[in-house]
């Protein structure tokens, strides 16, 4: 029984942990070490829990609020705030969107965390309203008014030059 269920969590997480990464890097603004620690941190989580977790209708949106959350609290340390570097390392190879990547990345990174978060999982993991108050401990009104905050100051520290980034 318990073989069967360590299975089950292994290929759940062998399955999900990409994703689970490409939201980490955006909730983090690109900051991959900090998402592999949050993504490590929810998986550890979920194989604690993974008995109820598993018998959950959707284990997956389960997990994203696990990392949405874990992330929240990380946000909260007085820690957190310490950087090493503001500079991002240099990647090998060419990427054709680098200019927009890191152009949208570092907009997010000054966004609140809590506005950051409400930009990924509403516009990144697509998810209503109401999931999102839900992955976030809020209610849906204070969801609403975060989008609107975060969108329009998106738009202001991006401006008109994203345009010139974008491809026809």
């Amino acid at each position: 029984m318990r073989q069967a269920r360590a299975d089950e969590y292994a290929e759940f997480a062998a399955a999900r942990a990409g994703h689970l990464y490409r939201s980490a890097c955006l909730l983090t603004a690109g900051d991959t070490y900090l998402a592999e620690d949050l993504v490590q941190e929810t998986l550890g989580r979920l194989y604690v829990r993974w008995g109820r977790v598993s018998r959950v209708g959707n284990p997956a949106g389960y997990a994203q609020t696990v990392l949405t959350r874990t992330f929240l609290a990380h946000q909260r340390r007085r820690s957190s705030k310490e950087r090493a570097t503001d500079v991002l390392p240099e990647r090998v190879g060419a990427d054709r969107d680098a200019s927009l990547r890191l152009t949208l990345l570092q907009a997010l990174a000054r966004l609140p965390a809590k506005d950051r978060a409400v930009v990924v999982l509403r516009y990144w993991e697509d998810r209503s309203i109401e999931e999102t108050a839900d992955a976030m401990n809020a209610s849906s009104a204070a969801v609403r008014t975060r989008c609107v905050r975060a969108l329009g100051r998106l738009r202001e520290l991006l401006g008109e030059d994203i345009g010139e980034y974008a491809r026809p």
